[in-house]
């Protein structure tokens, strides 16, 4: 079950195969990658950006129906057909986007299709293998350098990382070189080194400036000579996050990356030039830690930094060049501005304990303990607190546990299959000593390798990453490997706000005792992740 307060969004972006430029196609920038493996990253990158230009007049019609408590008028819950059809990765729910209702339905008790445990005395024989391992998708042949382009504040730190995330979490082994935090880094070091420390107010990136040009220069190139390095050493998609602001600086890019056999070059433009916007973001940057400006006084940061935007207006070119593969995303003031200033949460919580729960039998679709009915009486009065009276929609899978743990949250609900627990095939509702005694082979095969196992007549983790563990992964940036061993216990729930350049996490324990159903890695060697990244709040459960 997850909850999740509205989020505003607009953008409009540029499609990589017809480059749009504020809503104007132009033909002769198209986007030309010519191996297969290459086209298909390039179309994921066309998914992350389309979703934000298809999805944006549902979702602000549906955000300014649910601030007035009025009713969204239009076409089902979709409301527009090119909505529905928009391109949207299987694995990967909406609202990872802020997108809107295409995937969903109301919830009907006619829809729902009843997973009954199995009560069969006598299991089926083993049969090896049956139970097979999903084969990782080969990936080692994309090798794509994605170079950002855009004056500070334009949000191109924020576009990176999402675009990092989402692949990864298509199974592309992604990085981002971040050109600041490389000049921070050696600054730290020659600071340690020699006792003198650097100082990069805005005279330091003043292009006058020529001994700090010269340091900024070497910067760019380092960066992306690390990033070539790393995609030789096996990574598919390298992405530069730098400003990269100038013709001269981009055919030095290009130049480079057509050195190297098989590589292909996308620049990502982020394009803003409305004044409120960028004043919130410049305030949120300097109010948020920014290391450049931790040691300052706000109104100086403030001042500093919007000194420094200008000594790159000065010498700023957007992207023109007609042979340059490229996506640029424009008329993003609304988009940015809700991004940085209101950010959004998502609430998680398991249903409550269940019968099943009680009985150790894994699958099912079984009701709630009396344990389970407490968790869900509790629990409107816990998110109450939380959000006041602002707007939520409650997501559940279509299990009758989890809508019984949601039935009394007085918010509008929306059920989702692929919200489902993984399928256990022929293993439902069985116990995991059940599973070991009938199926031992089966059984040490999934202990060994638990995100690629996959149940007989049912799923693995990679078939199935929209429920809770694989959804908590993605927000907090965690490898896939670690999701199947992530502790989401019971009568929890788990608040996550994403920011831009991480998520902050508090959990709420209710005072309701519940069965631990948390199996551990076996032969672990180090204890349960939880992410160091993540500033963690835990209510004490008595």
């Amino acid at each position: 079950m997850t909850g999740s307060q509205a989020e505003p969004t607009a953008a409009t972006v540029a499609s990589p195969t017809t480059t749009t430029i504020d809503g104007a196609a132009d033909n002769d920038h198209p986007l030309l990658l010519h191996s297969e493996t290459s086209r298909a990253i390039s179309d994921k990158l066309q998914r992350v950006t389309g979703v934000l230009q298809d999805m944006a007049d549902v979702v602000n019609a549906e955000t300014a129906a649910a601030l007035e408590g009025i009713p969204v008028p239009g076409e089902g819950v979709g409301g527009r057909e090119d909505i529905a059809n928009a391109p949207m990765s299987p694995g990967i729910p909406p609202v990872a986007f802020g997108a809107g209702g295409p995937m969903l339905k109301q919830f009907d008790e006619s829809t729902v299709v009843s997973r009954r445990g199995s009560a069969a005395g006598t299991p089926p024989m083993s049969v090896k293998g049956i139970g097979n391992k999903v084969a990782k998708p080969d990936y080692s042949e994309s090798k794509i350098v994605v170079a950002m382009v855009g004056l500070p504040a334009r949000g191109k730190s924020y576009l990176s990382n999402k675009l990092m995330i989402y692949l990864k979490w298509l199974e592309y082994n992604v990085q981002v070189f971040n050109v600041g935090q490389l000049r921070r880094t050696r600054a730290k070091q020659k600071a340690q080194q020699s006792g003198v420390k650097e100082e990069h107010n805005a005279s330091w990136f003043s292009h006058a400036n020529q001994q700090a040009n010269n340091s900024r220069d070497q910067l760019a190139h380092d960066s992306l000579e690390m990033l070539i390095q790393w995609l030789k050493d096996g990574g598919n998609v390298g992405i530069h996050d730098a400003t990269n602001s100038t013709l001269s600086r981009r055919a030095s890019i290009e130049a480079r990356v057509a050195k190297e056999p098989d590589f292909h070059l996308i620049f990502l433009e982020s394009f803003c030039d409305d004044p409120a916007v960028i004043a919130a973001n410049v305030a949120l940057k300097v109010s948020s830690g920014d290391p450049d400006y931790k040691d300052m006084p706000p109104e100086e940061a403030k001042r500093d930094f919007l000194r420094r935007i200008t000594e790159y207006e000065k010498v700023y070119e957007t992207i023109t060049e007609p042979h340059l593969s490229y996506v640029r995303i424009s008329r993003i003031a609304f988009y940015l501005m809700n991004l940085h200033l209101k950010p959004r949460s998502i609430f998680m919580s398991r249903h409550g304990e269940s019968q099943f729960n009680v009985a150790g039998k894994i699958g099912g679709d079984s009701l709630l303990s009396p344990r389970g009915m407490q968790y869900a009486a509790a629990l409107p009065a816990l998110i109450t607190d939380n959000i006041g009276d602002a707007q939520l929609t409650v997501w559940t899978s279509t299990l009758r546990r989890t809508i019984q743990t949601a039935e009394q949250l007085p918010y509008p609900k929306l059920t989702w299959k692929s919200l489902d627990e993984l399928d256990a095939g022929v293993c439902d509702g069985m116990t995991y000593e059940e599973i070991e005694q009938a199926y031992p082979d089966d059984f040490a095969n999934r202990d060994d390798d638990k995100f690629n196992y996959r149940y007989r007549g049912g799923e693995s983790y990679r078939d199935v990453v929209a429920i809770l563990r694989g959804l908590y992964a993605y927000f907090h940036n965690l490898p896939q490997e670690e999701l199947p061993y992530l502790k989401i216990p019971l009568h929890t729930v788990i608040k996550l706000t994403p920011k831009a350049y991480g998520c902050d996490e508090e959990r709420y324990t209710l005072p309701i005792e519940a069965v631990d159903t948390h199996r551990p890695k076996p032969k672990a060697t180090s204890p349960v992740v939880i992410p160091s990244t993540a500033r963690q709040y835990f209510v004490p459960s008595s």
